[in-house]
């Protein structure tokens, strides 16, 4: 069970905060059942509740600092996606970004970012699928990785390259 005051990752909305262990007061919801409130951490204006007896399913811990930076230097050596088929593409991404995990996340972001390079050789344009994935990849991956470093997440994307330089 995760505690008030952790960070956790949680499928849907990245980085969160646990606010709170509550029941909910609504009418028609069991008000014996116990609630975490998450605040996604880089959306301060959402606020999400998922029942704890069911949160193993969606949430996990944040990554340490130090799992943070072992992510890091095995950048290089995370493949990307063996994709195999246009049709199904966005169901692989699905998959990946539904994996709640930051080696999926790499995983896409390196994937999308060859893909983008070779359609630009051959004069194509990047298509608008491969542009929310590459940035919903991004912003999952660079928020938890600034919550685990302690760095504003805008630095993150600079801190990582300079960490593979």
């Amino acid at each position: 069970m995760f505690q008030k005051g952790e960070y956790v990752t949680y499928s849907n909305n990245g980085i969160c905060l646990v606010q709170d262990i509550t029941t909910l007061n609504i009418s028609g919801v069991d008000k014996s059942r116990k609630y975490y409130l998450l605040k996604p951490v880089f959306a301060s204006t959402s606020t999400v509740y998922i029942p704890v007896d069911t949160a193993e399913a969606s949430l996990r811990p944040a990554i340490s600092k130090e799992e943070a930076q072992s992510l890091i230097k095995s950048i290089p050596d995370i493949p990307a996606i063996p994709l195999t088929d246009e049709k199904t593409l966005e169901k692989t991404y699905k998959e990946y970004m539904r994996s709640n995990s930051c080696k999926s996340w790499i995983q896409l972001i390196k994937t999308i970012y060859l893909r983008r390079e070779n359609r630009i050789l051959k004069g194509h344009k990047v298509t608008a699928l491969d542009s929310r994935y590459f940035s919903l990849a991004e912003t999952f991956l660079y928020g938890e990785l600034a919550i685990a470093l302690d760095k504003p997440k805008d630095e993150v994307k600079s801190y990582i390259a300079s960490c593979l330089d």
